[in-house]
C-alpha cells in the first residue's frame, strides 16, 4: 500500500469525536504535557489525552479533557516533557536481546586479542557449562581477517565456547566446542554454509550462515525457566527505550510457550508480532494449518508471520550478490534458502491468510525474494498481504519499484548503515553501494519503511534508530555532511517509520502506533522534543518513562531537581505517577 493510503487510513481511524467516544465514564488516566506528538493525522499536535480501560479515549486541548476528570482520576503533568506514541521496533529478536544480557559482550573490540582476554574473565564469573559471547567483528581489527580458533582454544582448552559474530551469521568456536560437535577437516560444508578452512583444509573455528548450525547442535537447549527469565529481562530492556512493539523474528515453540505463560499472567507487557521460524517445517506446517492468530492474550502476542531467509549478511560476506564482492572477486555470497523453498512457503502462507518475512541483505538475495513473493501472488492474489522484506540492504536500481508495485514492506534498521558505513563501500564498490541503506530511494516510490534495531545485532536504544534516519551519521557525526545524506528520511518520516508504519507493517495499525481514540495507550516520555532539537541532541536525550495501555512499565532513575516537571497526583489523594 502507497504511503498516502496508510496515512489517509490513520485519518479515517480517529474520526469520530472524540467526546462521543469518551462516553461512559470517567478517565482513569489524564496526562497533560507541553508536547505531545501523537502521529495521527487529523490531531497531529495536542495538549492532554485521557485513558481508560488501559486505552485512549480523548485526546486534544487541556480544556477538553477536564470533563473526563472524576474523583478517582489519576492525573499526570508532564511539564516541558515530550510524549511520542509508544515506540515499535519492526525487527528485534526479543529472546535474543533477554539471553544476551547473560552472555559475553564482544561489541566494539579493537583486537581479537581482546575479544579472548574478555571472555577469559567472563568464563571465570559464570558456571554455564558452554561460554557463549556475542558482538566480535574483524572489521574493527588490525587486518581485519576472520579469527583462528586457536588462541581462544589455548586460553579456554576445557570448556566448550562459541562467539557470535555481529551481525549473527557468522560464529568462532574454540577447539573443545568443535570436538563436542564433532566437527574436523573431514566435515563438509552445508549448503548455503561455509566452514572457513585453513591453508591445510582444517577449520579455523570460523563458520558462516547455514555452517552454524553444525556447532549450535551440540549447545544444550535453555530451560522453560531459562527462557522465561530471559524474556522478563528483555521486557525490561524494552521498555527503557520506548518500545511497547516489537516484530520477533524467528520465533520457535519453546520462546511462544515462554511468551504465553508471562501473557496469562499479566506480565508481558509488549506487543509482539512472533514470526515464526521458517527452518522448522513441522512448527510451520502446524500454525499454517490452525490459522493466523490475531493480537490475543490482551492484545500481547499475534502470531500471523513466517520468517524465512534469503541470503546471509555483508559483513560476513554471506549477502548474496548479482556480482561479486569488490573485496573479495571470488566470492558472490550464500544463498541460505533454495529460492523454491521461498516460494513454496509464500504461496502455501498466502492461502492461510500468513505473512511472509525474508531477510535479504545483497542485491541478488533481495531479488530473488522479490521474485518469489511475485510469483506467489500470481498463484494466490492477494490485496492485504503485506509481506515484508527484512533488511532490504543492498537493492539493485531496478528492483526498488517492485516494492511498491507488488504491495511488499521494507523492513529496515536504520543503525545497520551507520554501522556498516566504514566498509559496505569497499564491499560493494562505488555504484552499487548508491543502492545499500536506500531509504529515499524507497520512499519516493510512495512506499512505507518499517524501522527497527535487529537486536541484539543493534543496541536496543531507539535514540540511535532516530538519529540514524535523519542524519545518516553514527553518534560522533561521522562523516561530516552524513553518508550519501540524499537518503535521508525526513524526522515525520523517522517518527512514523518507528510508530504508525510499524505498526501496518505488523498488521496493528488499528490499536497501535499512535495516540489515537481507540486505540492502545501506548505512549513514551522524553525529556526532549525530537522533532525540534539539533541532530546532535538526539543522542542525549532521555527516555523518562514508558507506559503500556495506560500501566506504567517504565521509570527512569530521576533526581528530585529531574522529577519536577513529572507531577503525578491524584485529586485529593496521594502521587501514583512517575517515581
Amino acid at each position: 500500500m502507497r504511503r498516502s493510503s496508510v496515512l489517509a487510513g490513520l485519518a479515517a481511524s480517529a474520526t469520530a469525536p472524540a467526546l462521543a467516544a469518551a462516553a461512559g465514564g470517567n478517565a482513569d488516566l489524564i496526562v497533560t504535557a507541553a508536547t505531545i506528538h501523537t502521529v495521527d493525522a487529523t490531531t497531529p499536535r495536542a495538549q492532554a489525552f485521557a485513558v481508560r480501560d488501559g486505552r485512549f479515549i480523548y485526546v486534544g486541548s487541556r480544556d477538553g479533557v477536564r470533563a473526563l476528570r472524576g474523583p478517582r482520576t489519576r492525573t499526570l503533568d508532564l511539564g516541558g516533557a515530550t510524549v511520542l506514541p509508544g515506540l515499535i521496533d519492526a525487527h528485534l529478536h526479543f529472546m535474543h536481546v533477554g539471553q544476551a544480557l547473560r552472555e559475553v559482550d564482544l561489541a566494539h573490540l579493537s583486537s581479537y586479542d581482546e575479544v579472548v582476554r574478555r571472555t577469559v574473565a567472563f568464563a571465570a564469573g559464570t558456571p554455564d557449562a558452554w561460554i557463549i559471547g556475542d558482538g566480535w567483528d574483524q572489521n574493527l581489527w588490525p587486518g581485519k581477517a576472520f579469527p583462528n580458533h586457536a588462541a581462544l582454544s589455548t586460553a579456554l582448552p576445557d570448556r566448550p565456547v562459541v562467539l557470535n559474530r555481529v551481525d549473527g551469521h557468522a560464529l568462532l568456536a574454540n577447539a573443545k566446542a568443535m570436538a563436542l560437535a564433532e566437527i574436523d577437516a573431514s566435515s563438509p560444508d552445508p549448503s548455503g554454509g561455509r566452514i572457513v578452512r585453513d591453508d591445510h583444509g582444517a577449520p579455523t573455528g570460523v563458520f558462516v550462515d547455514n555452517a552454524m548450525a553444525l556447532v549450535r547442535r551440540a549447545i544444550p537447549p535453555p530451560s522453560h525457566e531459562q527462557l522465561v527469565r530471559a524474556a522478563v529481562a528483555s521486557l525490561a530492556e524494552c521498555h527503557r527505550w520506548g518500545l511497547t512493539s516489537i516484530a520477533d523474528p524467528g520465533v520457535g515453540q519453546a520462546a511462544l510457550d515462554a511468551y504465553v505463560e508471562l501473557a496469562n499472567a499479566g506480565r508481558y507487557t509488549l506487543r509482539n508480532h512472533a514470526m515464526l521460524a521458517g527452518s522448522d517445517d513441522a512448527l510451520i506446517a502446524r500454525y499454517l494449518q490452525r490459522g493466523p492468530q490475531p493480537l490475543a492474550y490482551g492484545g500481547r502476542l499475534a502470531i500471523r508471520a513466517i520468517k524465512l531467509y534469503a541470503d546471509g549478511a555483508l559483513g560476513s560476506r554471506g549477502a548474496a550478490l548479482l556480482a561479486p564482492y569488490d573485496d573479495d572477486p571470488a566470492n558472490t555470497g550464500l544463498l541460505v534458502t533454495p529460492p523454491a523453498k521461498i516460494q513454496d512457503v509464500a504461496t502455501r502462507a498466502l492461502r492461510a491468510g500468513f505473512q511472509v518475512c525474508t531477510h535479504a541483505i545483497g542485491d541478488r538475495g533481495n531479488r530473488i525474494a522479490l521474485d518469489a513473493y511475485e510469483a506467489a501472488l500470481g498463484a494466490v492474489p492477494a490485496r492485504d498481504h503485506r509481506f515484508r522484506v527484512e533488511h532490504a540492504q543492498v537493492l539493485s536500481p531496478q528492483d526498488i519499484p517492485r516494492f511498491a508495485r507488488l504491495g511488499v514492506v521494507p523492513s529496515m534498521q536504520t543503525t545497520h548503515q551507520i554501522s556498516d558505513m566504514p566498509w559496505a563501500g569497499a564491499r560493494l564498490g562505488p555504484q552499487r553501494v548508491l543502492g545499500a541503506y536506500a531509504w529515499r530511494a524507497l520512499l519516493d516510490t510512495g512506499v512505507t519503511i518499517a524501522n527497527g534495531t535487529d537486536a541484539p545485532i543493534e543496541v536496543v536504544d531507539s535514540r540511535r534508530t532516530f538519529h540514524a534516519a535523519i542524519a545518516r551519521q553514527n553518534e560522533a557525526n561521522q562523516p561530516p555532511g552524513g553518508w550519501y545524506p540524499r537518503q535521508r528520511m525526513t524526522r515525520a518520516e523517522a517518527l512514523a517509520s518507528m510508530t504508525a508504519w510499524a505498526a501496518r507493517a505488523n498488521f496493528i495499525e488499528h490499536v497501535a502506533g499512535s495516540i489515537s481514540v481507540g486505540k492502545y495507550a501506548d505512549f513514551a516520555v522524553l525529556d526532549r522534543d525530537w522533532m525540534r532539537i539539533a541532530r546532535d541532541e538526539v543522542m542525549a536525550t532521555r527516555f523518562l518513562a514508558t507506559y503500556s495501555s495506560g500501566r506504567q512499565v517504565y521509570a527512569a532513575p530521576l533526581s528530585t531537581a529531574a522529577l519536577q516537571p513529572l507531577r503525578a497526583r491524584r485529586r485529593g489523594g496521594s502521587c501514583c505517577g512517575v517515581s
